[in-house]
């Protein structure tokens, strides 16, 4: 495999849309790339909600435990409106526009009590480390795909420029983009757990007036391509610098 035929890609105008997202029209092969679309989505959805789920039954909640939540298993973390329903309906729309991307989505949300956490750990604490779960998994099978990926290319399996190699290289930018977009300071998003904790007690209530307005800023990052930027570029600095680190260690 040649190096530069990978980071050509990732340069490359195919590359950038492979890492925003699939490019899709209502063609057989783009309605192919629908259902990958769904599929990493699920997937990356069920390793985020499990994250919750047992940082939250490490501390000592057996709330997602008795709920069944402590699983791999994607059906036990899938919203039928907000991992299918949703999803499907955006990509089958920004394909029928000549767009790239698929919709909006997100998983089951995790129930957990803080005041049940072990003694020793305070509330703040554990909303902020099961908090921090969610996209940590995601960070972590971002990279888990990005290194098959490159031993892949690096003994010839793959091909940069091949469908197989585009699909991994959509899912690794797919779950970094989860990543990103999940520590955005707003609620529900899990950011807003680590502001609430990193903002002085003296402008708490300031952070809660601006706190209303946060499902406002997320449907405008969602709806508006230029404010996307907020997570598209460090997904894809972080895609290049990564992969251009692992083709040359491994």
């Amino acid at each position: 495999m040649r190096d530069g035929n990978l980071l050509r890609l990732l340069q490359s105008t195919r590359g950038a849309a492979i890492v925003r997202s699939a490019r899709m029209s209502l063609t057989p092969e783009q309605i192919r790339w629908i259902f990958v679309y769904l599929f990493v989505l699920i997937v990356s959805v069920a390793i985020h909600e499990f994250g919750h789920a047992f940082v939250a039954t490490k501390l000592g909640d057996d709330t997602p435990r008795r709920q069944g939540r402590v699983t791999l298993n994607p059906l036990a973390h899938i919203d039928p409106i907000g991992t299918l329903f949703l999803p499907v309906m955006g990509a089958i729309v920004s394909a029928a526009n000549g767009g790239a991307g698929g919709g909006f989505g997100w998983g089951k949300p995790v129930e957990w009590q803080p005041h049940k956490v072990k003694r020793g750990v305070s509330m703040t604490t554990a909303r902020v480390l099961v908090s921090f779960a969610g996209p940590m998994m995601n960070l972590l099978l971002g990279t888990v795909i990005a290194i098959v990926h490159v031993v892949l290319l690096k003994h010839d399996v793959l091909v940069a420029d091949g469908h197989p190699s585009s699909i991994l290289l959509f899912a690794a930018a797919t779950n970094y983009s989860l990543f990103f977009f999940n520590l955005l300071p707003f609620s529900p998003l899990d950011g807003r757990s680590w502001a609430e904790a990193l903002t002085p007690y003296r402008y708490r209530a300031q952070y809660e007036a601006f706190a209303k307005f946060a499902p406002f800023f997320i449907l405008a990052i969602i709806a508006i391509p230029e404010l996307r930027f907020i997570v598209s570029v460090p997904t894809r600095f972080l895609i290049q610098h990564l992969y251009t680190f692992l083709l040359g260690i491994l």
